[in-house]
């Protein structure tokens, strides 16, 4: 592993870790996008004993625990291979890029399609680390807006289609079977049409397939679901997508939790036990600002940003109006969609980005955070 750990560019897993400012970033890819109480307090255990005792639920609806040393590496992967959390070797690992819509039921077409994908991982080709797969087959699509290259949704009637990122509709698919097979050979057809070179789908322009022609939309997009009871269990919000692993593992406790879902929105779902119930660190108030801000781990914690990142957000918050997003780079980790105002690290200073992303270019620059704070009116 030592000679992996330096490398960048690459989605860190559990087998795969990437080293960053504040040490090893560890990250869980939970199936389903669930895990079960015992998996959930597992994962609480070591973050606390091997991390920074923190847990960070990423946009890509993964766990994450940073601050893990070389030396404690092997321990954590002990405790979480016990608990069903790590896959059987890296190259599985990396395969397994999936979003899952974190509202199935058991037995449903999301249910099922992911379990068929699961088991035919080994039939992908070998896929850039940021390529995933969007399992979104609820009644109308929650994850158009999260990054997935190769999407299974519905349209309008009910009826299952395979989209490709970057294209407005996709291609009808008959059954759950049917639409694996799709997206495994659609995969294909991007490693064979040179997609590699551009990386991503949506950067991807050459014409697709027949059988994958771009002719069904989907159904338009659902609404984020709001914090509170859902059918599933109680959904929490996360400020910043973290959360003190001691807090999360006495709200489980509390709620007498019987599992966990995670989301790509800075929110998890507390499934069964006791509904509703208040807990520290886990917001319920759908209107607090936090929740309508992204930032990133920032320096000291994260080796590429110049720049600390969340305190200004926590100050930012409720100060300004719109989507905010706080980035201690222009790689803009915390969020790859624009923001209303988006403030990016750059050689220890903060540039300020209006309607756009962390990448875009700066409308003012080289602002000290108490600039930055004295420009928005927060003192």
């Amino acid at each position: 592993m030592a000679g992996n750990v330096t490398v960048k560019g690459w989605c860190p897993g559990a087998l795969r870790p990437m080293l960053s400012g504040d040490g090893l970033v560890v990250r869980v890819r939970p199936r389903f996008a669930a895990l079960s109480r015992n998996q959930v307090l597992a994962l609480c255990d070591a973050a606390s004993r091997f991390g920074t005792g923190v847990i960070d639920l990423t946009n890509r609806a993964n766990l994450q625990i940073r601050g893990v040393t070389e030396a404690a590496w092997p321990q954590l992967m002990k405790l979480l291979g016990q608990a069903g959390l790590v896959d059987d070797d890296a190259e599985t690992e990396g395969r397994r890029n999936l979003l899952v819509a974190p509202d199935w039921i058991d037995g449903d077409d999301t249910h099922r399609i992911t379990g068929l994908l699961l088991d035919r991982l080994n039939a992908l080709p070998s896929l850039p680390a940021k390529v995933g797969f969007a399992i979104d087959a609820g009644p109308a699509p929650l994850l158009s807006h999260e990054s997935a290259d190769f999407r299974i949704e519905r349209n309008e009637f009910g009826q299952l289609l395979v989209r490709a990122d970057g294209r407005d509709k996709g291609a009808l698919v008959a059954t759950p079977e049917a639409a694996v097979e799709a997206l495994i050979a659609l995969s294909h057809w991007f490693v064979d049409s040179d997609g590699l070179d551009a990386g991503r789908m949506r950067r991807h322009d050459a014409d697709l397939p027949e059988w994958a022609a771009p002719r069904i939309s989907p159904a338009r997009t659902a609404r984020v679901p709001t914090l509170g009871v859902q059918p599933a269990g109680t959904l929490y919000g996360l400020i910043f997508g973290q959360v003190d692993a001691g807090n999360l593992k006495a709200a489980v406790e509390k709620t007498n939790a019987k599992g966990m879902r995670v989301t790509p929105w800075r929110r998890l779902i507390l499934e069964g036990g006791i509904p509703g119930l208040p807990c520290s660190g886990l917001v319920l108030d759908n209107s607090a600002p936090e929740l309508n801000a992204d930032a990133c781990a920032g320096a000291p914690g994260c080796a590429q940003a110049t720049v600390a990142t969340r305190e200004l957000a926590r100050q930012l918050s409720g100060a300004v109006e719109g989507h905010l997003h706080v980035s201690g780079c222009s790689k803009g980790c915390a969020r790859r969609l624009a923001s209303d105002i988006c403030v990016t690290g750059r050689e220890g200073r903060y540039d300020v980005i209006f309607k756009g992303r962390a990448d875009g270019e700066p409308d003012i620059t080289g602002l000290t955070a108490s600039q930055v704070l004295e420009y928005f009116g927060v003192k």
